[in-house]
């Protein structure tokens, strides 16, 4: 927010004095705090009007956190002089949190439960550091001011008590019920879901208030589990009138006059490739086979921001949005229906406005020569994963159907998977990371109750498409960032030194060594180590360990390089229905190319400006995405286990902690058996070796590790499944060098692997009706 003074000086001059003015001069090192009356001085504020708006200035700034009052409350200085850092509260369901700074350079800060001062998860708070641990390690600090409440509305369970009752937030992180009175109840009876704003923030031990705004209906009634979901990320639905209005006014089809400078493609064999239920088609592709030997891959995406306007209804709550939300029975869309499905959607055999990315490439698959331009399509043809897949796979029972049937383009499907597997080869080998866990999909019937969970294992027609993408994004982000123009990048950190020096002594135990040093490992080791423990035992246990020592992707400003990626330069290019930022750069592209290469002054400073705010909005509304899809996928996971309680399946161990073991089954259903059912023996958890170990027995259980298991309690309020152990298949290459020895439990509790890539995203285009998440 850019606050600003005018003050009028002698001869009419008049001098701006602005918030960013203040707080450069108080982040200078021979700053010290000063006074209202100090500060008036050295900003030479004369008069009754231009005093009042400076201290309204002052307050804006105390308001939101970026400047502080002394405890005597009389000098202004900057939180970071201070030994206070701001930042966003992220709390555990135990009741401790960490802080995480607006200073992306700054570790996080732990959080005792004791030092919370009645913050609650996702608060903006000010942190005071009041120790550090030996050798730069864990930074540990206590919360001195609230300054903005994330949480006014939430979801949970309604307990009546007569004359009052209590919400059981749904948010585990949320850890204090909201006390409501019978007069803020509003007809909302003991066992039904509730939305409740909150009138009083706790203080001290008093907890919060709140009045029930909504009922959505009893916790066991029909659609009512992920309809609380959806409320409780406050996931937006129906679209406002005002919206839907502009989008009626978007055209249904192509006039002449939508075709001016663009590069007319549609006598070109361009096909779109995806899942079978997907509708929003916006990316498409065609290959040639170059006289030299070479290939030109067109990559042609969807040119939706030649529809939606910045600044329109439609850009405005297609950024509130973010992305569109998959969850197990629905879709929340970024954009209406009637741009998503219909004129945006690349639909076979009609004129369809795209950008396209063209690359040629040599016989061994090296970048070469592209191209970026505007450009119409007609495809020719809708394909899906499946039919594409049995098309190139030769021992599949529809073969030679499949094959009659797409003939005049069977030649092309087979370019593509040369192509393909070439660029792969060349990403294998300049080490980028590629983990290969399955997604799954549930299938629910109309009443939202789960028949079956099915894992959709990635097939060459997957890859060909990932591929595809990748070569696009990472040739468009190159591209720009040499024009030096504002852009969006994705960008993927390097791993934390300490967890991957944790995960570097956790391998050693077994036997492996990879190449490096903290986080200056190149991810090539990590991927060679990957390859060398494939079908392997251990392969379980290394990889998802070296998933969970992973930073997670974001949207950056700035091309900081992809890791698992092993590039330079990454961006979001290829899915502008589903993904803001993608958008957002498609008006750029367009932009820059009708300027002959460049923005004009005053359009540069402007995007300059706004980029990292679209990037930190983009990646925070992608992460309640992700949480809202992993919310339902375990909700409807719980449910459909609930009628086999008793029964028993074969599982693998998927985590290992001081209170037990997780167990996935080969249905992707995960499950804990506690360690205090384990009565054979009394066991230790080996943090080092990630192990359970009997003290008498020397028994040892480890991810990786096959068990038959037998469902015992589904927990429907938590959405989790409890198994008890019914055999464990031992494994003959136990190291008998581990003792059964107490140690000290996982700061990091479960530890979860996440679905998708080792960066925590979903593959480029690895199936519709999922978000791409490289």
């Amino acid at each position: 927010m850019n606050f600003q003074l005018t003050m009028r000086k002698n001869r009419g001059v008049i001098k701006i004095v602005t918030a960013q003015q203040v707080l450069e001069f108080m982040r200078e090192k021979a700053y010290k705090p000063m006074t209202l009356q100090e500060l008036e001085k050295h900003f030479e504020i004369t008069g009754a009007a231009e005093f009042k708006e400076f201290v309204k200035l002052l307050n804006d700034l105390e308001q939101r956190g970026e400047i502080l009052r002394t405890r005597s409350g009389d000098r202004y200085g900057v939180p970071e002089r201070m030994n206070l850092l701001r930042g966003r509260l992220q709390t555990h369901p135990k009741g401790f949190g960490f802080l995480i700074p607006d200073d992306r350079e700054h570790p996080d800060v732990y959080i005792h439960a004791n030092d919370m001062l009645s913050a609650m998860n996702g608060d903006t708070v000010l942190v005071r550091i009041t120790s550090k641990s030996a050798a730069g390690g864990r930074l540990e600090g206590e919360v001195v001011r609230i300054l903005t409440r994330a949480n006014t509305e939430l979801v949970g369970t309604f307990e009546s008590y007569e004359s009052y009752g209590f919400v059981i937030v749904d948010d585990k992180r949320i850890v204090k019920d909201i006390f409501v009175p019978k007069e803020a109840m509003n007809g909302a009876v003991d066992g039904q879901k509730v939305v409740v704003r909150i009138v009083k923030y706790p203080e001290g031990r008093a907890l919060a208030q709140g009045e029930i705004i909504e009922i959505l209906g009893h916790k066991n009634d029909p659609g009512v589990d992920i309809l609380s979901i959806i409320r409780k990320h406050r996931l937006p639905e129906a679209f406002p009138p005002d919206v839907m209005e502009e989008a009626l006014q978007v055209p249904d089809t192509i006039t002449e006059e939508d075709l001016k400078g663009r590069r007319d493609l549609r006598g070109l064999r361009i096909v779109t490739i995806d899942g079978e239920d997907a509708k929003d088609l916006d990316d498409a592709v065609h290959v040639e086979r170059l006289p030299n030997g070479g290939y030109r891959l067109g990559v042609h995406i969807a040119d939706v921001g030649y529809y939606v306007k910045e600044n329109s209804k439609l850009d405005q709550e297609a950024y509130n949005r973010g992305c569109s939300v998959y969850l197990v029975d629905r879709v929340i869309p970024m954009l209406p229906h009637r741009l998503s499905n219909g004129i945006c959607s690349l639909n076979p055999k009609v004129d369809r406005l795209t950008l396209s990315c063209v690359m040629e490439f040599d016989d061994k698959a090296r970048l070469v020569n592209h191209d970026i331009f505007p450009s119409v399509i007609r495809t020719v043809e809708r394909m899906t994963y499946t039919n594409v897949r049995k098309i190139l796979t030769e021992d599949d029972p529809d073969h030679e159907q499949v094959m009659e049937r797409y003939k005049d383009l069977v030649d092309d499907f087979r370019l593509m998977e040369e192509l393909a597997m070439k660029l792969r080869a060349a990403r294998m080998q300049r080490g980028a990371i590629d983990f290969d866990f399955p997604e799954t999909k549930i299938y629910v019937d109309e009443n939202g109750k789960p028949l079956q969970i099915v894992k959709k294992e990635r097939s060459v027609a997957e890859q060909i498409i990932e591929e595809f993408m990748l070569a696009a994004n990472e040739t468009v982000a190159e591209h720009f960032f040499w024009l030096k123009v504002p852009f969006l990048y994705r960008i993927h950190e390097d791993p934390d030194s300490e967890k991957m020096m944790h995960f570097m002594q956790f391998i050693s135990n077994l036997g492996y060594v990879v190449r490096g040093k903290g986080n200056r490992i190149h991810p090539r080791a990590l991927q060679t180590l990957l390859e060398e423990i494939k079908d392997t035992r251990e392969e379980t246990v290394i990889s998802t360990m070296m998933l969970r020592s992973m930073k997670q992707a974001k949207y950056d400003s700035e091309s900081r390089g992809h890791f698992g990626l092993a590039t330079e330069f990454y961006t979001h290019f290829t899915s502008p229905i589903r993904r803001y930022p993608d958008l957002v750069i498609h008006r750029i592209i367009r932009e820059v190319l009708e300027g002959g290469g460049q923005l004009s002054e005053a359009r540069e400073e402007y995007l300059a400006g706004r980029m990292q705010e679209i990037a930190d909005h983009s990646s925070e509304r992608e992460r309640i995405a992700v949480e809202a899809e992993r919310d339902t996928e375990a909700l409807k996971k719980a449910e459909f286990m609930l009628d086999k309680i008793g029964e028993e399946f074969d599982g693998i161990i998927s985590g290992v902690t001081s209170f037990g073991m997780f167990v996935e089954l080969d249905n992707t259903v995960e499950g804990l058996i506690r360690l205090s059912y384990l009565t054979d023996d009394y066991y230790h958890f080996h943090e080092m070796h990630m192990a359970l170990i009997g003290e008498r027995t020397s028994k040892v259980y480890r991810i990786g590790d096959a068990v038959r298991v037998r469902v015992a309690r589904v927990n429907m309020d938590e959405h989790t499944v409890e198994f008890d152990l019914v055999e464990a298949k031992r494994r003959p290459d136990v190291p008998h060098v581990i003792t059964a020895r107490s140690s000290r439990p996982a700061a990091n509790g479960k530890g979860k692997k996440s679905g998708g890539k080792g960066n925590g995203e979903r593959r480029e285009k690895s199936g519709k009706g999922k978000k791409a998440r490289k």
